[in-house]
């Protein structure tokens, strides 16, 4: 078999896995046909775009996929973490990431659109902000849950809920509990990780940080200078408070992971806080501060077992940057913030359908660094296939 001929062949295995979630075969073959066209080059992949990619006269079978179709959108969630973690399993260095991603967007009709802070845009625009869960390991990453951030504007409008197709047990959580939910579902899942990390949207939930401790969660979270912390001398004290105190021998200039242009290297420092702890657990402040711009210090709240190494808070630390990389993968190659719907469902439908395309890249990525050789694109995706 040639190599293009064995990717279409691979894909046509990647698609099986998710078959029994599209309980017929109209829905079925249309979501290959979906999953096609996200992984195809066209530039822009809306409705029209995906279509005219498999061949399609029009866009209305793509938007029946997303708006009326009936098959299982968590299901098929499910499947693509279980794949994820079966290309990238590390039971002891995986590490969960939490991230939010926005997605501009016009009118105030789509379900969660607010004028709210947008990463994407770096300020406050008219957006719709998605809520990620990663998957990060020596071998990868690959984004393996979603959700959709509702504002209180919204869940307190249950009118405009219904109009938008926001179910009326849909009520508001914060984005720190959309991503508790989240790590809850990998935990049920049995999804081997040994850490979690997040910016200080989510470190600066005392909640957050509780709940992960309850469950013996090892993390390295971001917080804001100002996060207050208890110190080993049992005061209640800011963070960077904490940090100005060490001498400039306590800093170590150490790599946190390899980034676009070779290793991320900082200078680093940890301190302990918190003595009232459990016993084999401990808990640091660790800060990185920038080379070039030694005021710019970033800080995190740690919880590890006791004889957990400096280095491996650092690498954690950085592994935060992978969630990133899964964004930027997942919007110019898989259409994640291509989609022109306005429906609650819809929108889970297409983010999901853009992941499942995404984790069909790391599937050919790892192939590849098994030996196998990558034919182009095209060959594999073109409507005559």
């Amino acid at each position: 078999m040639g190599a293009a001929g064995g990717w279409s062949g691979l894909f046509d295995e990647f698609v099986g896995r998710f078959a029994g979630r599209f309980g017929r075969v109209e829905p079925r073959r249309r979501m290959r046909s979906y999953l096609r066209g996200l992984l195809s080059e066209v530039e822009r992949k809306n409705g029209w775009t995906l279509a005219e990619a498999v061949g399609d006269a029009g866009p209305q079978g793509m938007q029946r996929l997303l708006n009326s179709y009936c098959w299982d959108v968590d299901g098929l969630r499910d499947d693509i973490r279980a794949l994820v973690v079966d290309e990238l399993e590390d039971a002891d260095g995986g590490v969960l990431v939490v991230d939010e991603t926005g997605f501009l967007k016009k009118g105030h009709k789509s379900a969660g659109v607010a004028r709210q802070y947008s990463g994407t845009a770096g300020r406050i625009e008219n957006s719709q902000i998605g809520v990620f869960l990663a998957y990060a390991s020596r071998h990868g990453r690959a984004l393996v849950d979603r959700e959709l951030y509702l504002p209180r504007g919204w869940t307190s409008d249950r009118e405009r809920c219904r109009a938008a197709g926001i179910p009326d047990d849909v009520e508001f959580a914060t984005k720190p509990a959309l991503a508790r939910r989240m790590v809850e579902r990998a935990l049920a899942a049995e999804i081997p990780f040994g850490w979690v990390t997040a910016d200080a949207v989510y470190g600066g939930d005392g909640q957050f940080r509780l709940w992960l401790e309850s469950r013996d969660i090892p993390h390295v979270l971001a917080v804001t200078k100002s996060q207050s912390v208890v110190s080993m001398g049992l005061l209640k004290e800011r963070a960077h408070h904490v940090i100005a105190r060490l001498p400039e021998d306590a800093w170590e200039r150490l790599s946190c992971g390899n980034g676009v242009r070779g290793p991320r290297i900082y200078d680093w420092a940890a301190e302990p806080i918190r003595p009232l702890r459990r016993s084999g657990w401990d808990h640091w402040l660790l800060a990185r501060r920038s080379r070039s711009k030694p005021a710019e210090i970033a800080y995190y709240i740690c919880f590890a077992p006791e004889d957990t190494d400096f280095e491996e808070l650092i690498r954690v630390a950085g592994s935060r940057w992978s969630v990133e990389e899964c964004f930027q993968t997942a919007k110019n190659e898989t259409g994640l913030d291509h989609y022109q719907v306005r429906g609650y469902e819809a929108w889970y439908r297409h983010i999901t359908l853009s992941m499942a395309a995404a984790a069909f890249l790391v599937v050919l990525r790892r192939a590849s660094q098994k030996g196998a050789r990558l034919p182009v694109r095209d060959q594999i995706f073109s409507p005559s296939r």
